[in-house]
């Protein structure tokens, strides 16, 4: 196993120079790192169409687009997130002042995962290049290409001292986990999670896992129908259903059922055609292993709509499958591809009840008209962010933190949560010498009962 500990000690020497922490420097780093992404835009496409087959539309709308998007929004607020906040001072300090100052923490290691290979290695540099820090990248060894393009842009544009990108596979990981670093930001399943949590424990590293679980998708009896089907079938097939935040489960009404299913199979075939698997742009399951696991779920239920397969390109049509109960396989973990069970209810308690007994997801979709239905679910229900009345859509704009919580992750980014993730909030007193407070000190005379009086 190689070990990484030089690497890992050339990036905390460099950033001890504190040359990363200058705001000049910081906007320049953003500034090469967005221009190599659109010099080398074609490369990218090229790159993920050869790992998961993606198509041009889908390769810039959630890929590289979304990264720019990201790189010029913190372009545009760095200089005022990175400025030191003047916050109050209570009574009991008069004379002094209070400052919050946004610190790098130092070396962050990014474990980046396979469904969006590069926007999700991408995205969370942006925060470390923008709060400060020097960054080593792991980009997922199942998507090669994609890995290889990140690898050579990094390569072309910053020193190794300061950005730099390790392929490799599980043993990679391993090998860089067990050198201290001084953050650990990971997207991935639950399972790998629970061990880099670990890993971080050894060393009190602190951590952002982003993770997944089973996200529910609720369609109400007075839902806008057709819409809905429409919103879903995007938001569950696009990358073949391989995205966290995507819906894994649909709850129906009753009442609306068959209209909303009748919708769903023209939504579906609207965007996918009515042979998805002779649609040269629908992306691939990334591979065998992963197929074979989506393969066994067809045999729970009763698939009404796709069901085919192509075993030689690991292609899988969209897929909807009802009669399942909570006991079925299909249930038991997250999907992570593009297979949707439905489940009925009548009452929203039952669907709030069920959702409860399990961890706590990565997202929530809820469709429905009534503000009532709406306030209850948010209310009742714990997750990490979602939507209501669409799907998926949250994950894209920079205001909204991005996380999960319980099971499906700890910590959030996006946006100022990016810049806000990779710093340490550092609080500072600054205190008058103009006078000095007596209350504080022991040899007061009287002073329990002056500083009883004092802090009343």
């Amino acid at each position: 196993m190689k070990n990484y500990t030089t690497l890992i000690e050339k990036q905390k020497a460099y950033f001890k120079t504190n040359e990363t922490k200058d705001i000049p420097f910081r906007l320049n780093a953003l500034q090469k790192l967005k221009s190599a992404i659109q010099t080398n835009e074609i490369e990218l496409m090229n790159a993920l169409k050869s790992d998961l087959n993606k198509s041009e539309f889908d390769s810039y709308s959630t890929e590289i687009g979304v990264v720019l998007e990201e790189i010029r929004f913190t372009l545009k607020h760095l200089k005022a997130w990175s400025k030191p906040k003047s916050v109050k001072t209570p009574l009991t300090h008069i004379g002094s002042k209070s400052f919050i100052y946004p610190e790098p923490y130092g070396v962050a290691l990014i474990i980046s995962p396979w469904n969006y290979p590069f926007q999700l290695a991408i995205a969370p540099l942006i925060g470390a290049i923008a709060a400060g820090n020097c960054a080593i990248i792991k980009p997922s060894e199942l998507t090669p290409k994609t890995s290889e393009i990140i690898a050579s842009i990094i390569q072309d544009i910053f020193p190794e001292e300061y950005i730099s990108v390790v392929l490799g596979g599980v043993e990679t990981s391993t090998a860089l986990l067990q050198v201290k670093t001084d953050y650990i930001f990971f997207t991935g399943s639950v399972p790998v999670g629970k061990m880099i949590m670990e890993a971080a424990a050894k060393n009190l590293t602190p951590v952002t896992l982003e993770l997944g679980g089973k996200s529910p998708c609720i369609v109400h009896k007075d839902a806008k129908v057709k819409l809905a089907a429409k919103r879903i079938a995007w938001g569950k097939f696009m990358n073949a259903g391989q995205t966290c935040i995507a819906p894994d489960y649909l709850y129906l009404h009753h009442q609306i059922k068959d209209e909303f299913l009748f919708h769903l199979r023209e939504a579906i075939e609207d965007l996918y055609g009515e042979q998805p698997l002779q649609n040269q742009n629908f992306t691939h399951i990334v591979s065998e292993k992963h197929f074979n696991r989506l393969a066994s779920f067809l045999k729970n239920g009763e698939i009404i709509i796709g069901g085919k397969t192509d075993g030689q390109l690991n292609k899988m049509e969209p897929t909807v499958i009802t009669n399942i109960s909570w006991e079925d396989l299909i249930m038991q973990d997250e999907i992570f591809g593009p297979i949707l069970p439905v489940l009925e209810y009548n009452n929203l308690s039952e669907v709030i009840g069920e959702i409860q007994k399990h961890p706590k997801p990565l997202s929530l979709y809820l469709f429905t008209e009534s503000h009532t239905v709406q306030r209850e679910i948010l209310q009742s229900v714990s997750f990490g962010g979602g939507c209501i009345n669409d799907t998926v859509y949250h994950f894209a704009s920079p205001y909204l933190p991005f996380g999960g919580v319980g099971n499906s992750g700890i910590g959030a980014y996006h946006g100022k949560g990016s810049f806000d993730t990779f710093s340490h909030q550092k609080s500072v007193l600054k205190q008058t010498t103009l006078f000095d407070i007596p209350y504080r000190y022991p040899n007061m005379k009287n002073g329990l009962k002056k500083i009883k009086r004092f802090l009343k």
